[in-house]
């Protein structure tokens, strides 16, 4: 009933009656009119959020569909289209491909021959700026399962500021439309799974926060359990309902740069040097591409502790990219850097070229900073900067990069001075 005017106030926002237009009493309080519609509306938005979860979860008609055997990509169907995108790391390619497809015909075996086919885990371990990200991500573009990527950066102990591990499922639920179906048959890539490696090699009687700790907390994803994964995120809705969902058919992908880890094999391969036989064994090792001898042992000397490395049997690596290789980078692929800015150039009108010396201009600076293809792109945004800016307020319709102008403007942009100093 509502009260008439006197000394009572809302028990939510704590106007008094005089303030507000109505004021409900209860057994031991009040509340306004305001409240109790804000009340009514997240009542009622509570209620059409959990329809639509019951409604998804578990429901197999979401955008992904039944798993159909008969449009399994092959492993060099795989490898063909990564090869359109990606440049070079033919042994990388030919790891995932696998890896991706024994993943689909693992979903699809048959049970009753007492036979059944173990999950194998992926690692990829490679330089930066050589692809691992981006194999992930044109994966994720051809193939029909939920996919999402993660960084391990981001988590942290149980207890600590920062997110759960078990938020990596709850990224892949949301990219499956909360399909539980889907969601279990999902492939998931963990980036810079090497940032929570041991800070040493021995076991520290105190808390890694985001290292160890966490190592620890994604056995259980990596291996296959079921899970209790809160839809919406772990610490800012504790109050919500939990989907349960079995990780034994999610296939997860890490990939690290494990800076410093050639020093790990470096010392692995020296600490084999007895009698004349290993000398010459030593003398036929490459020196300059020491990461094709990479071993699990390698991992655990760098900081991953063993129970994670058994859950992740699949070891590949990623070469450092050659000039050959950087060249190419710039122009073959589909959405190639070089063909990214002439799609921003003819989008005003403007006809974009590149001189033939220009680019190797920008392939020998992307050598000297030695970043990979991230550091190649990078130095071809600060040459087209300039360009960039005046050219949309111009009516001129072509234009012509030189390497001339491209020594010229990088010259005058903050690499050239992060190079030579202050």
């Amino acid at each position: 009933m509502a009260k008439k005017q006197g000394h009572n106030h809302c028990s939510f926002c704590g106007r008094s009656d005089a303030e507000v237009r109505l004021l409900i009493s209860g057994i031991d309080g009040f509340i306004c009119d305001e409240c109790a519609e804000q009340a009514h509306n997240i009542v009622q938005e509570a209620f059409n959020a959990n329809e639509n979860a019951q409604t998804a979860v578990g429901s197999g008609k979401g955008k992904y569909g039944k798993l159909d055997w008969k449009t399994l990509p092959k492993p060099a169907d795989i490898k063909a289209y990564l090869d359109q995108y990606v440049i070079g790391q033919d042994d990388a390619k030919r790891y995932l491909s696998v890896a991706v497809y024994n993943h689909y015909k693992r979903l699809c075996q048959e049970k009753n021959d007492g036979v059944e086919i173990e999950k194998s885990n992926v690692i990829m371990v490679g330089p930066t700026g050589t692809g691992k990200t981006l194999m992930a991500r044109t994966i994720a573009n051809m193939l029909k399962v939920p996919f999402t990527i993660v960084d391990a950066t981001v988590f942290t102990e149980a207890g600590y500021v920062g997110e759960d591990v078990e938020s990596i499922l709850s990224r892949l639920l949301q990219v499956a439309d909360f399909d539980l179906e889907a969601t279990q048959r999902g492939i998931v890539f963990i980036d810079e799974i090497d940032k929570i490696a041991r800070k040493s090699d021995n076991p520290s009687i105190t808390r890694d926060v985001s290292g160890e700790g966490v190592q620890q907390g994604m056995l259980k994803l990596l291996e296959g359990s079921i899970v209790n994964v809160p839809p919406k995120g772990g610490r800012k809705h504790p109050d919500q309902d939990y989907v349960h969902v079995d990780t034994r058919n999610i296939l997860f992908i890490c990939g690290g740069a494990f800076d410093g880890i050639e020093r790990k094999i470096a010392q692995r391969l020296n600490t084999h040097v007895v009698g004349y036989n290993s000398v010459q064994n030593v003398a036929r090792i490459d020196r300059k591409d020491l990461m094709k001898y990479i071993v699990p042992q390698d991992l655990k000397s760098f900081g991953l502790i063993p129970e994670i490395i058994g859950r992740l049997p699949v070891l590949t690596y990623l070469n450092q990219l050659d000039r050959e290789a950087l060249r190419a980078i710039l122009t073959e692929p589909k959405n190639s850097i070089i063909r990214q800015q002439q799609k921003l150039f003819a989008m005003d009108g403007i006809e974009l070229t590149f001189a033939e010396d220009a680019l190797e201009y920008m392939v020998d600076k992307a050598v000297e900073y030695k970043l990979g293809a991230r550091g190649l792109r990078s130095i071809v945004e600060a040459i087209m900067m300039t360009p960039q800016f005046e050219l949309p307020s111009m009516t001129k319709k072509k234009f012509e990069v030189t390497r001339e102008y491209a020594q010229q403007q990088l010259e005058k942009s903050n690499l050239a001075v992060a190079e030579n100093g202050f």
